[in-house]
């Protein structure tokens, strides 16, 4: 609704504000039409009990997150590099390009190699949870040992194995860091 001026149109005597609802003789307060609720709803009592994400809340926060910091890492790494490589007749424009060139292109390649290990990650994880109906310290571990195997399984069984225990040392040295930072750090 357009009004002209300045001044509010509910001060103005000679306007009337539009109200869809009043022919219905509703016996609601207006107040309550439109309060949201702020915690979630579920269908069923039972999802209610599990305090986790979603498979699909785990694949968007895990690779977005992997996505970014191989992206923050890899531009890091990227500038060092430019910085690196400057000659000794290079103008500041050209030292500016060459460092928005690397790190723009090595902080796409990083991140995209990252990213794809936090969606691999994602599933593994989200399929050990659906499978044990277990969301704990072991199941992040098993995702993490699986995430590695299968990062390396192009490069044999040895790579794949040794990747695969990595990747398991790494997820429960993440989860046991943050248990430990909810117990001992108050936020």
């Amino acid at each position: 609704m357009a009004h002209h001026g300045g001044s509010d149109p509910e001060s103005e005597p000679n306007t009337r504000l539009y109200n869809p609802y009043q022919d219905l003789n509703l016996q609601v307060p207006m107040n309550n039409l439109y309060k949201l609720p702020t915690s979630p709803e579920f269908l069923f009592a039972e999802e209610s009990l599990h305090q986790r994400r979603s498979w699909g809340e785990n694949l968007t926060f895990y690779t977005g997150t992997a996505y970014l910091g191989g992206s923050v890492s890899g531009a890091a790494v990227g500038l060092f590099s430019a910085l690196r490589n400057f000659e000794q007749g290079d103008t500041l424009k050209l030292k500016i390009n060459r460092i928005l060139n690397s790190s723009g292109h090595t902080g796409r390649s990083w991140g995209n190699r990252i990213g794809v290990v936090g969606l691999i990650y994602a599933g593994m994880e989200s399929g050990v949870v659906a499978v044990t109906d277990r969301d704990d310290v072991w199941s992040s571990v098993a995702a993490g040992l699986a995430t590695g195997a299968v990062c390396r399984a192009a490069r044999g069984v040895r790579s794949a194995a040794v990747a695969g225990a990595l990747g398991g040392l790494a997820a429960g040295a993440v989860v046991a860091g943050k248990q430990v930072l909810k117990r001992y750090v108050p936020i």
